[in-house]
């Protein structure tokens, strides 16, 4: 797999819709992204991190 994943890719991944993760960019909400012309990508290691801060964010009785 690439290290760079598309909109959509990361909306795959965390199981969300695209327009979810384009307003999460829009608000800049943690998920880093950057252009290439008009293509808006984000780094495997990058949507990896935040994922793993927001599962440490809402654990519940310190499970995560």
């Amino acid at each position: 797999m690439s290290d760079l994943l598309t909109v959509d890719e990361v909306a795959a991944l965390v199981r969300t819709s695209p327009s979810t993760v384009r307003y999460w960019r829009y608000r800049g909400e943690g998920l880093e992204s950057f252009r290439v012309g008009r293509r808006v990508l984000f780094r495997r290691e990058a949507v990896e991190r935040w994922m793993a801060a927001q599962r440490a964010a809402t654990a519940v009785g310190g499970v995560a």
